[in-house]
């Protein structure tokens, strides 16, 4: 692996574990303040609105004015977000924080995947985003629940400041780094000023269904357990990460060998029965069973999606590709957040989990409708 593709690798990883950290927390947070089931939807979904907002403007600039000053920027902004939570503790400045936040985070993530997708050979590119996605895996394994411990035993605060520290590490690592910047001529006039990447629609409207689905684990979970009388929720994002971590690279290679069908299909198959267990859970064991299964499911289906988003898209346009993808995404996670959590409110959690199930089934039929690709196209 070339030195630049590991340098923005470890960024990601640095900017991924202080977002995981703050995802099952910031809801306890502000629980502790006051707030109730649709409060916290709210603080998920308005930290989504912004970023929905943000993301195809900002793959636009990274394709426009080069990648180093949009990621850069964001990244500032990103640190001054999550030292802020630690000053305010007032619902309503929480929120409108949140949607700042949201800004740096579709700046930041977007400009982080463009990146890694200037460096990724054409030949290996869904394994290449494959391993790129491991970054976010090994956060995701390790950081909720290192985020919960700190919460718990230190209080707000040390979480606010560790998740900065993070943050600003990557922004050291920055840099180090070697941007890859589109030419005058590859801008042309003909994509000049357009926000979305046609080519990735299909993909990006099938993972904002399944995104559904994530928006309910990021903001409920824990709350869930602890009414059923589950201690150590934590292992439920370390297993589910773990099985991240193993089967992402493993479908990468799949999809370079024989199509996307073979890891999407049944990919979306185990999202759904895992959120029918979810419905159920009543012991850790389900919970944890439950997790490795989604973890396969969404690894599986997340990444060759977002792979099929970007096939075929030349260089100049990578950013606006990602732009689209994670805008759905992104926009699945938010919704989610906020109509679930209605939900939840009228009919409780283990009813919500069999909605988002429903949501899962709705990307199923989606991809067969249209977004089945037999073969990866490589990046021209």
């Amino acid at each position: 692996m070339e030195q630049k593709l590991i340098l923005i690798n470890i960024i990601n990883l640095l900017i991924f574990f202080s977002f995981q950290m703050l995802l099952p927390t910031l809801p306890i947070y502000v629980k502790e303040l006051g707030g109730n089931n649709s409060i916290i939807g709210l603080v998920t979904g308005i930290f989504v609105v912004s970023s929905v907002i943000i993301r195809p403007i900002s793959g636009l600039l990274l394709d426009k004015l080069g990648r180093q000053k949009v990621f850069v920027v964001g990244l500032i902004i990103f640190i001054l977000s999550v030292l802020s939570y630690s000053i305010f503790s007032v619902i309503g400045v929480i929120l409108f924080i949140r949607f700042i936040h949201g800004f740096s985070w579709g700046a930041v993530s977007t400009g982080s995947s463009t990146i890694a997708s200037d460096n990724i050979p054409q030949k290996r590119f869904g394994e290449g985003m494959g391993y790129f996605s491991l970054t976010s895996s090994l956060a995701m394994a390790l950081a909720p629940v290192i985020g919960l411990s700190l919460i718990s035993r230190y209080g707000s605060d040390t979480l606010f400041y560790v998740s900065a520290l993070l943050v600003t590490l990557g922004f050291a690592v920055t840099f180090k780094l070697k941007y890859k910047d589109t030419t005058p001529a590859e801008n042309s006039q003909k994509t000049k000023g357009s926000l979305y990447e046609k080519s990735s629609i299909n993909p990006s409207i099938i993972i904002f269904f399944v995104s559904i689905t994530y928006g309910t684990l990021t903001s409920f979970l824990p709350l869930y357990a602890d009414k059923q009388g589950i201690v150590n929720i934590g292992m439920f994002f370390t297993v589910y990460a773990i099985a991240l971590f193993i089967t992402r690279p493993f479908f990468g290679k799949i999809i370079d060998t024989l199509g996307f069908d073979f890891a999407i299909i049944p990919g979306l198959i185990l999202v759904v029965i895992a959120m029918g267990l979810l419905s159920i859970a009543s012991s850790l064991n389900i919970f944890l069973i439950t997790a490795f299964i989604y973890g396969v499911g969404f690894g599986a289906t997340q990444s060759s999606l977002q792979t099929m988003a970007m096939a075929g898209v030349p260089s100049s346009r990578l950013g606006a590709a990602n732009a689209t993808f994670l805008t759905a995404f992104d926009s699945g996670i938010g919704l989610g957040s906020i109509i679930l959590g209605v939900v939840s409110s009228s009919i409780g959690y283990s009813q919500m989990y069999l909605w988002a199930a429903a949501s899962a089934m709705i990307a199923f039929v989606i991809y067969f409708m249209i977004g089945r690709k037999k073969q990866v196209q490589l990046l021209e």
